[in-house]
């Protein structure tokens, strides 16, 4: 089991939404984790329709969240391990929003490109981990690893996607940090977001520059965000 499993059902086992979209749903291993009644559908390119679930389409989700899925109001949309391969992660995020009902939840999970291990490498050759040069085999519509994400990049990209709750969740079965020089590197970094949230205007900067300096932004390998659809002012 992979350490972010876990957390992404605990986070809906918590809120217990009714109607749920998987994009992409991969094997399924989602349903399998949840412990209380809802209907899921999924998305995939690759992988066909998983058992228990519901409406399914084979989709490129570069493309977005197709329209005629599922009929939209979804409670909850989850994309685990996705969004590294779209090379339009703007549109999906706005596609997902106009699929969630009410102040519906995202959640997002994909590699994190922020510790100190990862910075190494791209200072050496240029390229992060599971990021690595492409020349030869760019092909669209496969698993290629195309956008690399850090939690204040992924929190950009969905405020101007219009969500809010914008949330960085812990992995607390993954060791951080895996070497003792990443925890010596990442002081900087880590003094740097603590004297931003020190200084912050609002509860919203503040909570940014906490989750942004945690364990998981700086030492984690991946990264397990939420976040809610943002509501109209009227």
């Amino acid at each position: 089991m992979k350490p972010y499993m876990p957390v992404v059902a605990d986070i809906l086992n918590a809120r217990k939404p009714k109607r749920i979209l998987d994009a992409p749903s991969g094997s399924g291993w989602l349903r399998s984790m949840l412990r209380f009644e809802h209907c899921i559908d999924g998305i995939d390119l690759f992988d066909a329709r998983p058992d228990g679930y519901g409406d399914f389409l084979c989709a490129d989700l570069d493309e977005g969240i197709p329209e005629n899925l599922g009929g939209g109001g979804y409670q909850a949309i989850v994309s685990c391990e996705g969004i590294e391969h779209i090379g339009n992660p703007l549109h999906f995020f706005s596609s997902a929003r106009k699929h969630l009902s009410g102040d519906g939840l995202l959640i997002i999970t994909t590699p994190n490109v922020w510790y100190p291990g990862a910075k190494l490498k791209y200072f050496g050759n240029g390229f992060f981990p599971s990021f690595p040069p492409l020349i030869g085999k760019i092909k669209r519509g496969t698993h290629m690893h195309i956008t690399a994400w850090s939690f204040p990049q992924l929190h950009l990209f969905l405020t101007l996607a219009g969500y809010e709750n914008i949330r960085l969740h812990d992995l607390p079965e993954e060791r951080k940090p895996r070497h003792f020089y990443e925890r010596v590197l990442a002081v900087p970094q880590r003094i740097y977001c603590r004297n931003k949230a020190k200084k912050a205007s609002s509860a919203e900067e503040r909570q940014f520059w906490q989750d942004a300096g945690s364990d998981q932004s700086t030492l984690g390998r991946r990264l397990v965000v939420s976040a809610t659809s943002k509501q109209p002012c009227y």
